[in-house]
């Protein structure tokens, strides 16, 4: 279910309170909701899953997105909290590929390249090629 796209972040679809303990025993120390409530019937919602994060002693960060896309804000608070974790993080939406383009922008804002972005991205299944040019204007901004 986690795809793994480097040593510091783990992408996946929708979560549920089982699948935390999970995460821990991986070693991850922050969970990241890029899912917006309510956004399907039946989804745990985010006040559930950040009260299980805190009983188990997860940090956890609300930064949801719809399908309208992405701002200045939201890549900005993504690469913030990024900066602050302490360990491997998971963030999760409903299929992992707005969680995994949030941190690719995120992370070309923080100065990552491109093409490492998307080869890391490829290598757990996601695409970033409909951010590309957005990757590569961020990257050298």
């Amino acid at each position: 279910m986690f795809r793994r796209i480097d040593d510091t972040i783990l992408v996946s679809p929708q979560i549920g309170p089982d699948d935390l303990a999970q995460a821990a025993e991986l070693g991850v120390t922050m969970v990241i909701n890029n899912r917006p409530d309510d956004e399907e019937a039946g989804q745990p919602t985010g006040k559930d899953i950040g009260e299980i994060c805190d009983a188990i002693g997860l940090a956890y960060v609300e930064l949801p997105v719809t399908h309208a896309g992405f701002s200045h804000s939201q890549v900005d608070a993504m690469a913030r909290t990024l900066e602050r974790a302490t360990g491997p993080v998971l963030a999760y939406c409903r299929s992992g590929t707005r969680s995994t383009y949030l941190w690719a922008l995120a992370r070309a804002k923080m100065g990552d390249h491109p093409a490492v972005l998307a080869e890391k991205a490829a290598n757990a299944g996601y695409d970033l090629s409909a951010i590309r040019p957005m990757l590569d204007a961020l990257s050298t901004s």
